[in-house]
């Protein structure tokens, strides 16, 4: 399994995690203490005149499907989750369910058209609905998404962090459109001059309605802006720009835009890469203040960089060069943009495999050890069984012997060489020793009878012989 596949599953889990928890509480997404969203593609900024609450249904379907491991024909979850992911907290069905037919009328429209022409036949321009059939039955609800919008939901190129329990918080519509619209440019901090007509499309009705601009900034701009600032992790302004400098007609506009600086925030910050942001905090432990650093610095410090610091600083721990603050340690290579030199990888590589070519030699030499040990072992065993078939042998050939046949059994095993030697380590006297003591006593026994077997098979064999 991959990485990406492991992260998607983590948030697919924590986030049912989350409605188990808040929804028995009666609390909504967007007082979740953990950050909720995905990676959106830029090309889902362009919806217009779409309401608050549809908006926050395809946020939903959007997420669901952006976590699943796999595409799906469609997509069948708990309606209370979903409706809890869209925050939705009515339980008005009939409205629900025009919220859901407003969403399917809805379309994104993408185009190479410059905003200053009119387009060509030679212009690109393509239509897609962006949610199709939706059915709700028994507490669950199933959902299609056309075929063409899933490989933009589920692998972005050009895309920002959307976060559900922050955009579940507006209740503007104006609010909503304008902050899909500046969040891809959150590292610039500067949006260009957009014409006024394009901006009062983004907020639909509410923007085209007011014709003079004081109108549209009175009760659509204005209010729109207040409602980020108070309830995003952004700060934004504007600026106005006048057709011509004679003239007193605002035909233009730009955002200023900004991270504000929370450790909440940084989670967008950092381009939806949920997996970076649990390292630094649960790996490293980065404080707060080291969070609202790295936002303070994401137009230099990009998720490369980032990276490329946690690999140094798990390179360093590796070798022991690590004792003190891993998050200071981490910090110092993101700030100074350490890198691990190819050639001391390559030099710890090469000494890993020696490492490991002396500890395969050394286990080789151990394993022939224990080999050479078993096969004494066996060889000893083998002995042991063989003298001791030898002893009950012998026993039975003394038993089988007659009276003459047992001395001379008794009188050549005290007069041989091994006898003497036994019977002096024992400090016996072999002049007075009777049979009985011999087969009494263990240690006499056993060499008592294996001669007595020795001999018997030397008897044997010269009879065989002749």
């Amino acid at each position: 399994m991959t990485d990406d596949v492991v992260a998607k599953a983590t948030t697919r889990q924590m986030s049912l995690a989350l409605f188990e928890d808040m929804f028995s509480e009666g609390l909504p997404i967007s007082d979740a203490s953990k950050e909720i969203g995905y990676q959106r593609n830029n090309v889902f900024i362009d919806i217009t005149d779409l309401g608050i609450a549809a908006r926050r249904l395809i946020d939903a379907a959007y997420f669901i499907v952006a976590q699943e491991e796999h595409v799906a024909p469609h997509y069948d979850v708990e309606l209370n989750y979903f409706k809890w992911l869209m925050r939705y907290d009515s339980k008005n069905h009939t409205h629900l369910r025009s919220v859901i037919t407003e969403a399917q009328k809805a379309l994104i429209q993408v185009t190479d058209t410059p905003h200053n022409r009119a387009p060509t036949a030679e212009d690109l321009w393509v239509s897609v609905q962006l949610v199709g059939i939706v059915g709700i039955r028994a507490g669950r609800i199933r959902f299609e998404v056309p075929p063409q919008l899933l490989r933009h939901i589920r692998d972005p190129q050009k895309s920002h962090w959307l976060s559900l329990r922050i955009t579940s918080a507006f209740t503007l519509s104006a609010a909503r459109a304008i902050y899909d619209h500046v969040l891809p440019f959150i590292h610039q901090g500067l949006t260009d001059w957009i014409p006024l007509e394009l901006v009062r499309a983004w907020v639909g009705k509410s923007g085209t309605s007011a014709a003079v601009f004081k109108y549209f900034k009175r009760d659509t701009l204005e209010p729109a802006v207040r409602q980020i600032n108070e309830l995003s992790d952004i700060e934004l302004a504007y600026e106005t720009r006048t057709e011509s400098p004679s003239s007193k007609k605002i035909d233009r506009l730009r955002f200023r835009v900004n991270r504000k600086d929370t450790a909440d925030s940084v989670r967008a910050s950092l381009q939806g890469a949920q997996e970076l942001y649990l390292t630094l905090k649960n790996e490293f432990g980065i404080t707060t203040k080291q969070f609202n650093l790295v936002s303070e610095n994401r137009a230099v410090w990009t998720d490369e960089r980032i990276q490329q610091a946690i690999e140094y600083t798990r390179f360093r721990l590796d070798q022991g060069k690590v004792t003190q603050s891993p998050a200071g340690y981490l910090m110092k290579a993101l700030r100074d943009n350490w890198q691990i030199p190819d050639a001391e990888r390559r030099m710890v590589q090469v000494l890993e495999e020696k490492a490991a070519a002396e500890r395969a030699g050394e286990t080789a030499k151990a394993q022939a050890i224990k080999h050479v040990e078993a096969s004494h072992a066996a060889r000893d065993a083998e002995v042991k069984s063989r003298i001791a078939q030898e002893v009950d042998l012998g026993r039975e050939q003394f038993a089988g012997a007659d009276a003459r046949a047992r001395k001379e059994f008794v009188r050549g095993y005290v007069a041989s060489p091994a006898g003497k030697l036994l019977l002096r380590r024992l400090k016996l006297d072999p002049t007075s020793l009777t049979e009985a003591e011999l087969l009494g006593h263990a240690d006499l026994s056993w060499g008592f009878l294996q001669y007595v077997f020795l001999r018997s098979k030397g008897r044997r064999q010269t009879s065989a012989s002749t």
